[in-house]
């Protein structure tokens, strides 16, 4: 994006026709490096011979929807592995089950690859890129690039739904206000997996501090009705409505897992492996334990505060893309289980800081390139796995200094995101979630 956005200097040794055919055609350009680095993707895949277990899990979830059998005492795979998503998951997933297992993988395979598209051209949106350069150029030029994120990798070995949850966030993040409807993404997002729901806390906190201003400057109460509390009402009532209908078709299942696997966080497996990149799992390497308990309670319960309340003023303060960059940094430090491909948020990550150095000159720029290539280079490092680390071996107890920080390379990336939001929304003149009068915010906020 940086080469074909920036105005290149003359050549003194006279024009090179390769340049000048990516300025006269930087859509074909990007598509056709899109092409090469998805095909080399996919050929390095099946040359690694992904299991697509998840996907599996997910076919298996179908099959015994379709056949009337318990969600929670399936196990699928070689691997055993359980079902740990709300039943409406389920509902969504049957009809995985009228494909063949190789069909399904090709299927998924392609279909993130086109999420990961979606999501890139919504975090360009949300950052207000690009502005010299046609929107699908810039898109699929940054998709080259970052399918090669780790988060990005693992999502599509285990067949995930990651990128999926991500666009459906991000959708609803980067619709107009007079959209009446928007919140509907992250309701089903939530519907499927519960974290994305923190999105819709985030709406109502930021929506709920709009009113108290509005109501203050002398403003009826009808006035006081902003967007933020609407989106947020619409994605509550469609989170509810997910739970309702699988209540209405799974009613046994969604008993259960309301009032039983909810709560069942170590279902899902071993806290203190590599592969879990919440704080629990860093604390749990940190601490040598399979249970950090109390300690986890307390430092999720402060980072989600505070992540929420520089969420919250940066929306107050008109930076949309730095609200849901805190938001997902948060959501993904304060769940329980926050398995590495969970992390695909690291792509409208990437993209925000290269939007922040786009927006610079000088040494400012230099710096946000900087940034934004560490982020990129960390994520792209599969870092946490150059560590010991087998299934059930338990070795990430026994970790040094150097080996902790490897494994916990993401969550110190999320500490370090929502520090620098907070940073700047300090600088900006409004401390975390108390930000002056607001002003509206277009999806081009945060440049």
């Amino acid at each position: 994006m940086t080469a074909l956005e920036l105005e290149a200097p003359t050549d003194p040794r006279g024009a090179r026709p390769g340049r000048d055919l990516v300025r006269r055609y930087p859509t074909r350009a990007a598509a056709l490096a899109c092409l090469v680095s998805f095909t080399a993707f996919w050929i390095a895949q099946r040359l690694a011979h992904v299991t697509m277990l998840d996907l599996m899990v997910y076919r298996a979830e179908g099959f015994t929807v379709r056949n009337g059998g318990s969600l929670y005492d399936m196990v699928a795979t070689s691997a055993h592995l359980p079902n740990t998503y709300p039943p409406f998951a389920a509902l969504l997933f049957t009809p995985l089950t009228l494909l063949g297992v190789p069909e399904l993988r090709t299927l998924a395979t392609a279909g993130n690859l086109a999420l990961l598209v979606a999501v890139v051209h919504l975090s360009l949106r949300l950052a207000g890129r690009p502005r010299h350069l046609p929107g699908p150029a810039a898109t699929l030029a940054v998709s080259a690039l970052l399918v090669w994120c780790e988060p990005v990798w693992t999502t599509l070995r285990y067949g995930q739904i990651n990128l999926l949850l991500a666009a459906l966030v991000l959708w609803d993040l980067t619709r107009k206000d007079t959209q009446r409807l928007a919140g509907i993404g992250i309701g089903i997002a939530a519907g499927l997996k519960l974290t994305p729901a923190l999105f819709a806390v985030l709406l109502a906190l930021a929506g709920a501090v709009r009113a108290g201003q509005l109501l203050r400057s002398g403003a009826g109460a009808r006035a006081a009705r902003n967007p933020w509390l609407r989106q947020a009402a619409v994605a509550t009532a469609t989170f509810l409505a997910t739970a309702l209908l699988s209540a209405l078709a799974l009613p046994r299942d969604a008993h259960r897992f309301w009032t039983e696997i909810v709560f069942a966080a170590d279902r899902v497996g071993e806290v203190e492996i590599t592969a879990n990149q919440s704080l629990r799992g860093a604390l749990a390497r940190l601490l040598h334990t399979h249970d950090p308990g109390a300690a986890w309670l307390v430092v999720a319960g402060l980072t989600a505060a505070l992540g929420l309340a520089v969420a919250a003023g940066s929306l107050l303060r008109g930076q949309r893309a730095w609200a849901a960059v805190a938001c997902a940094a948060t959501a993904l430090l304060v769940s329980p289980i926050s398995w590495s491909h969970h992390w695909v948020w690291c792509v409208p990550m990437v993209i925000l800081l290269g939007s922040e150095a786009l927006h610079r000159t000088g040494t400012a720029a230099r710096r946000w390139w900087a940034a934004a290539t560490a982020l990129g280079l960390l994520f792209s490092s599969f870092a946490l796995w150059w560590v010991p680390h087998r299934w059930h071996h338990h070795e990430e107890l026994h970790q040094n200094g150097a080996q902790m920080l490897l494994s916990d390379v993401y969550p110190l990336a999320g500490l370090a995101l929502v520090a620098l939001a907070g940073a700047r929304l300090w600088r900006l003149g409004g401390r975390p979630g108390f930000g002056g009068a607001p002003r509206r915010a277009g999806p081009a906020s945060g440049t």
